[in-house]
């Protein structure tokens, strides 16, 4: 056995042709080729999957016991695998606890280097607090020179009023001399009068002392008498000079807020004892938002002003009678224009008169005329309560479009209690420092000021905390915030958090399966992520990297390109070897694209904006963004670009889409980021946002539910003369409803088994075979086949089988135009990349008819695409912008770039350093701009 290559022999999973394959082991090898040539099917279904399998049978049969089995791929035999490690795409947290920091570990050491070296402060007064012992105080006092008089005192009354005769009668009793009130000392033996309603101060005076030698036992005695009297504080007035005040609890002396004992879990938002009580750790609630519950100000109450009181446009019944029987007794005019109302009876009509108690009729679901008694609680509250109080989700969903998300009033969406906010290392908070973008946090934590105490105890916890930022800054995610939830992650910005995760581990020996990591990585931070990938090949480990970016391929040792086509015509090994290997390969598509001798033209003319059509966002604020204004032109080709980070999704998704979203539409459920306007909408009449989400979470979408392709199916089939001769209508081929399907899956074709704290696992029906049908519907056949083998062809066997139908040949045919001629028509969307269901969704919207006046946004489509594939969707996008519409696409690919006829680069920097707009117009006017990171690359392609 060879033991410096992984030997894999018979591999014929999914598409691939029985192939044989040697890989170098501890090198970094890229697998290529055409989007559905089968590269994922060989590194993850083949390679990884046989991995983990074997590390599960090394595991003891009790631990298996709860694994389940993992089925064998398919393939004769592989050698020389080590334990493997997948990094992919697919495994962002959408949890709202979820941030950046809990991810990469880092909050952990965080929370623990504050229990451990936190200097707690009053969260009231903001002043230090600590804790000392009898020995440490009299340690303190006896540093004063000798013959120092000092004053020990017992603060017994603090800022309270009355007159305190029972306390002087009682310290007399016991003994005591002399007392201090409100700073003047007096004897006990007079009567001291205080007045009843002002607050006093009252010391006892428990002993007077002198600092000499061998007086330690009795300071001790006297400083724990006066401990004792006044809770754990003590003053130590040093005569003619300062007044001391000391403490052995965790409290502040002048507020009283006492803090607990410090720990780690009082620094983590999802545990009671830190967690904020308002909003339990999430740092934002549901709030009930007036722009939403009263949408148009123009109409009369009578007319529907209050949305959410309305069903189908008119007020419901009951609130039409509640709203006229207060508006009855404050003379409030129900007709008069919301706006016009005053402020007084606008506050009466939205919070409500607790006060006010009245009668009014209404009629019930039954038709029956009631007669009711209530105090009238508004509709602010009103909405707040039934939200609170109701167990359907359905009702939770409708209350929830007249509320949004604000952020919580007691945190202020720092999501913990004030007085662990108030617990400081080197004069920040726990949430100041995840505030931090990683640069900042590596810059703070590399130069921090501590004591020798402090850094004794820190000093472990610092350097892993040090570490795990480094290798984040070296994957280009210096612009992430440490308290920046998860879910809010484009798919690359996870993988790359998850690969500095195991790069942090150190791990020899492993073998590394990696999914595309240069997704959404700038061509300026290409460099640091490859660093840190031959970093982890120089441990000493395998890495094996599904890839299609040309830099990835010029560094790696070993690369195997698989094709020729996609799908059925893949799944064969092209060319295996080094780049020149590869380059000199004829038969390999990437090879002709790395030597030149195939590559995506610049165009010869780029498209003209007219001057009238251009769209303006004003004064974009959202994020990152410093206020800008950006100009959109219409009827051509636009590129978005910047590093990442820089602000194009802030602007583009969050800003732009979502205000011509809410303003063609009239959606006020959808909340754009923050701008000033947005003038020239009225030149476009559709936007459509073609983003990298599913196509649908369940395994029963696919690509012919999607675009449409599957309602013509299912009516052919259903004008078969089978289907005639049995009744069968276009439903009995439908496989979501009763009738056709098989019951035993309800027509998944599949069966999900729970594997609780592992991922779910899907097996075959046993009754249909994964068909999905009953034997009776798969009895009807059309051309010799049947509904379940429509489903199972591929795209490019549709367009043949259904030539002389054109409603279906045309949907299929778009599907082809993008580069997804190998999926198959039923393939579960579960199993689509991003990538490929992008593309799903780009060809759904190609296959409708064009208005020319639809503006397309699409967020890094060339996810997953080969150098092929990219030309393919180019010619798509200038079909769209041929018709008269408009394409607005985020890109970092070089050759998109290239092709567009209009750039707006923003920069210079990601996170707080970008949100500005560097350059803007053709490319050749980008690469002038030596602020622009882009233009120094886009120059060496023009």
């Amino acid at each position: 056995m060879n033991k410096n290559s992984i030997r894999i022999q018979g591999a014929r999973v999914h598409n691939l042709k029985n192939i044989d394959l040697e890989i170098p082991r501890d090198k970094m090898v890229v697998m290529t080729g055409l989007s559905g040539s089968g590269k994922s099917s060989l590194a993850f279904d083949t390679i990884y999957a046989e991995g983990q399998r074997r590390y599960m049978e090394s595991l003891s049969s009790y631990a298996r016991m709860f694994l389940g089995q993992m089925d064998k791929p398919e393939v004769d035999y592989i050698e020389g695998l080590s334990p493997a490690i997948s990094i992919d795409q697919k495994t962002t947290s959408r949890n709202p606890r979820s941030t950046v920091g809990t991810v990469t570990e880092i909050y952990d050491y965080l929370r623990l280097l504050f229990a451990r070296i936190g200097v707690p402060h009053c969260p009231k007064c903001g002043k230090e607090i600590s804790q000392q012992t009898v020995e440490q105080i009299v340690d303190r006092l006896v540093t004063y020179p000798e013959r120092t008089k000092m004053i020990i005192l017992a603060p017994i009354v603090r800022g309270r009023k009355g007159e305190f005769q029972k306390t002087f009668a009682d310290l007399k009793r016991d003994g005591f001399v002399r007392v201090r009130v409100d700073g003047e000392l007096r004897e006990l033996e007079e009567d001291i009068k205080l007045e009843k309603n002002k607050k006093h101060n009252i010391e006892v005076v428990v002993d007077r002392v002198v600092v000499k030698e061998g007086m330690e036992s009795r300071l001790a005695d006297s400083l724990e008498t006066a401990l004792n009297m006044a809770e754990g504080i003590v003053y130590v007035e040093v005569v003619d000079d300062e007044l001391l005040t000391f403490s052995t609890n965790f409290a502040c002396i002048d507020c009283g807020i006492s803090v607990g004992e410090i720990n780690p879990r009082m620094f983590s938002f999802n545990n009671p004892y830190g967690a904020c009580p308002e909003c339990d750790g999430l740092g934002s609630k549901m709030e009930v938002d007036l722009s939403m519950v009263i949408p148009d100000h123009s109409l009369s109450i009578n007319q529907g002003a209050i949305a959410a009181w309305c069903r189908a446009g008119s007020i419901s019944n009951y609130y039409q009678q509640l709203l006229k029987g207060i508006a009855e007794k404050n003379n409030i005019d129900l007709d008069t224009p919301w706006q016009d109302l005053s402020d007084a009876e606008k506050n009466l009509i939205l919070y409500g008169a607790p006060d006010q108690l009245i009668k009014f009729n209404y009629t019930n679901l039954f038709k029956e005329e009631k007669t009711h008694t209530a105090h009238y609680e508004g509709v602010v509250p009103n909405i707040a309560r039934r939200y609170r109080e109701t167990s359907s989700d359905m009702s939770r969903e409708d209350l929830e479009r007249y509320m949004s998300e604000v952020s919580c009033s007691v945190c202020k969406g720092k999501r913990l209690k004030p007085e662990v906010l108030a617990i400081k290392v080197a004069g920040k908070s726990i949430d100041q420092v995840t505030d931090m973008t990683i640069r900042e946090a590596h810059a703070f934590f590399s130069s921090i000021d501590l004591t020798e105490r402090q850094r004794l105890i820190g000093q472990q916890i610092l350097k892993e905390i040090e570490a795990r930022l480094a290798f984040l800054l070296n994957v280009g995610l210096d612009y992430l915030t440490l308290s920046r939830a998860a879910g809010t992650l484009s798919g690359g910005e996870a993988q790359r958090i998850r690969l500095a995760t195991q790069i942090g581990s150190g791990l020899m020996g492993v073998l590394y399966i990696l999914d595309e990591p240069s997704i959404g990585l700038h061509q300026r931070d290409n460099a640091r992520l490859i660093a840190s990938l031959e970093n982890l090949r120089d441990l000493g480990n395998t890495l094996i990297i599904v890839e299609h970016d040309e830099d990835t391929m010029y560094a790696a040792d070993f690369i195997v390109d698989i094709g020729p086509g996609a799908g059925a015509n893949g799944g064969q090994i092209i060319a295996a070897g080094t780049l020149d290997e590869i380059k000199a390969c004829p038969e390999s598509i990437t090879g002709q694209y790395l030597s030149g001798a195939k590559k995506i033209e610049v165009p010869a003319v780029r498209r003209k904006v007219a001057k009238d059509k251009w769209i303006t966002i004003k004064g974009a604020a959202e994020n990152n963004l410093k206020n800008i204004d950006v100009k959109i032109p219409l009827g051509v080709f636009t590129c978005i670009t910047g590093v990442s980070g820089s602000g194009k999704s802030t602007l583009i998704n969050e800003i732009f889409y979502k205000a011509l979203y809410r303003e063609l539409n009239k959606n006020t459920k959808v909340r754009p980021g923050k701008h000033k306007k947005i003038e020239g909408l009225e030149q476009i009449d559709k936007v459509i946002e073609i983003d990298q989400s599913p196509i649908g979470r369940t395994p029963r979408s696919n690509p012919a539910t999607y675009t449409g392709m599957f309602d013509g199916i299912r009516e052919l089939f259903a004008q078969t003369p089978d289907a005639k001769m049995r009744s069968y209508k276009a439903g009995r081929f439908s496989f979501n409803v009763k009738g056709g399907r098989c019951e035993a899956c309800s027509g998944d074709g599949i069966i999900k088994i729970e594997m609780h704290f592992l991922s779910d696992v899907y097996v075959p029906c046993e009754v249909c075979k994964g068909k999905r049908y009953n034997r009776e519907t798969l009895e009807v056949r059309y051309k010799g086949k049947n509904i379940a083998d429509v489903l199972d062809m591929t795209v490019d066997e549709a367009i043949e089988f259904f030539a002389n139908h054109p409603k279906i040949y045309r949907k299929a045919k778009v599907l082809q135009d993008v580069g997804l001629g190998y999926i198959k028509l039923g393939q579960s969307a579960t199993t689509l990349s991003g990538g490929e269901a992008q593309r799903v969704k780009l060809a759904a919207e190609l296959s409708k008819r064009s208005t020319g006046k639809t503006i397309y946004i699409l967020d890094e489509p060339t996810t997953g695409l080969h150098i092929a594939d990219i030309h393919k969707l180019l010619e798509v996008l200038n079909r769209l912008v041929a018709e008269g519409d408009s394409v607005l696409v985020i890109e970092h690919n070089l050759d998109v770039i290239k092709s567009a006829d209009y750039i707006i680069d923003l920069g210079p920097e990601g996170g707080s350093g970008g949100g500005e707009v560097i350059a803007a117009g053709t490319p050749e006017q980008i690469c002038q701009e030596p602020r622009s990171y882009t233009g120094q690359f886009l120059k060496k392609l023009l």
